[in-house]
């Protein structure tokens, strides 16, 4: 085998290795960038001159900037998005989600629209009456942010100004917040100048004119989720979780929750339940809760209409115990318990027939199926790595063929060589 040809094929199989193991870290990069949704806002419209940018005229033919934009306000990062009461846009986040705020601008602030007369101008006295914002030099426009926390709290509005110099280009998305819950408010206030006369390249009697692109939209987590946790030990407790220590809540930063929590006690002498009206109402982040009990948690987001409830049981009692982890009745538990069957530690019933209750699959076989489950999710989440392993043992044994045949022709020819020499000596 000629010597180019085994190098044109060992750069082959090196190609072939590369592209195998690239496309997992090159996928990951590809996708941090924007997400797919993007939630366009604003719309410019024209206020009076050196009023604090207050009105909200349409632009129509015949304006300067009728029909063209200075730019684009969009969202992205979102899991999705609905409306709230005021038609203000909501945007629903999940886990790990970043919902950002970027401005696009679409022109050339020195020649708006392609004409050389039109130009934004620096506004030195402007002043924004919507934020409060005294007179100020707003330069070459101007951007306000106010947020409004849970509280119902508001910031302090922040000003960029000189923004359509400073923070954008033609063309280039620019970042304008990293947005967590809350309700906020944008406003970019501008001022283009008309300067169409023109003598020997000065300015007779320029125009000014304002306006402003405003909108509002609000962001908050899209789960229902509350999270208890074991007051001593500080583990997660999960649904129908028993603890003798009590437990407190964490609401993961969700604001904006409506989250309930009821307490049921046994009442001597009953077979059921009975509330405690004192204890059913809202709960607080980080509320503790030790007295014994079973507490049935309810959450709900009212913007996706999610419904999550947790019960956990506080105390040793080993009836209430069976109720908080079974569902069952305390009477039904009661009979159980008469026909010799035993709570467990975790609240579960041990029959006489050695099965047990909540009797589902899951746990009357769980190392069985939690086996199984593993070792499908370990075949699944690896498979794509055994592939490229695959193809490169293969290559591996290709090359070990090659290079033994041509040793093995080699060292043929050789002792051929050889075996004449020797017969011609004779």
């Amino acid at each position: 085998m000629r010597k180019g040809k085994v190098i044109q094929i060992l750069s082959i199989i090196i190609v072939i290795i590369t592209m195998s193991l690239l496309p997992l870290s090159v996928a990951a990069e590809v996708t941090d960038n924007h997400s797919g949704n993007r939630y366009y806002l604003g719309e410019a419209v024209k206020t009076g001159c050196d009023n604090g940018y207050k009105g909200d005229d349409k632009i129509t033919e015949g304006d300067i900037h009728f029909n063209w934009k200075i730019g684009e306000f969009y969202v992205d990062g979102f899991a999705s998005t609905v409306k709230d009461d005021e038609n203000t846009p909501v945007f629903l986040k999940n886990v790990g989600d970043k919902v950002q705020l970027w401005f696009s601008l679409k022109q050339d602030i020195e020649k708006l629209n392609n004409d050389e007369n039109l130009s934004i101008s620096e506004d030195s006295n402007g002043s924004d009456e919507y934020f409060s914002v005294p007179k100020t030099n707003f330069g070459h426009g101007a951007l306000i942010i106010r947020k409004t926390d849970y509280t119902n709290a508001k910031s302090d509005p922040i000003i960029y100004t000189d923004y359509l110099v400073a923070k954008a280009s033609p063309d280039a998305d620019t970042e304008v917040e990293l947005c967590e819950e809350g309700d906020y408010e944008v406003a970019l206030d501008y001022e283009i100048k008309n300067d169409p006369r023109k003598i020997f390249d000065v300015s007779i009697f320029p125009t000014y004119s304002n306006y402003k692109i405003f909108f509002k939209f609000s962001v908050r987590n899209g789960n229902s989720m509350v999270y208890p946790f074991d007051v001593k030990t500080k583990g997660e407790l999960n649904n129908t979780s028993v603890t003798e220590n009590g437990f407190y809540l964490d609401f993961a930063n969700s604001r904006y929750l409506d989250i309930n929590i009821k307490k049921e006690v046994l009442n001597e002498g009953a077979n059921g339940l009975a509330e405690d009206v004192r204890f059913n109402r809202p709960a607080k982040d980080g509320e503790e809760y030790t007295e014994e009990g079973i507490y049935t948690i309810t959450s709900s987001n009212r913007y996706t209409g999610q419904l999550t409830t947790k019960k956990i049981y506080v105390g040793d009692n080993d009836v209430l115990k069976a109720v908080a982890a079974t569902g069952l009745s305390v009477k039904d538990v009661n009979d159980y318990i008469a026909n010799g069957a035993k709570i467990e530690n975790d609240g579960s019933i041990l029959l006489t027939s050695h099965e047990t209750i909540p009797g589902d699959e899951e746990s009357i076989q769980p190392n069985v199926a939690t086996e199984d489950s593993a070792k499908g999710k370990f075949f699944i989440d690896n498979l794509i790595w055994f592939i490229p392993g695959g193809a490169l043992l293969v290559i591996i044994v290709v090359i070990i063929i090659i290079v033994a045949v041509k040793k093995k022709k080699k060292t043929k020819y050789i002792n051929i060589e050889a075996f004449t020499e020797d017969q011609e000596v004779k």
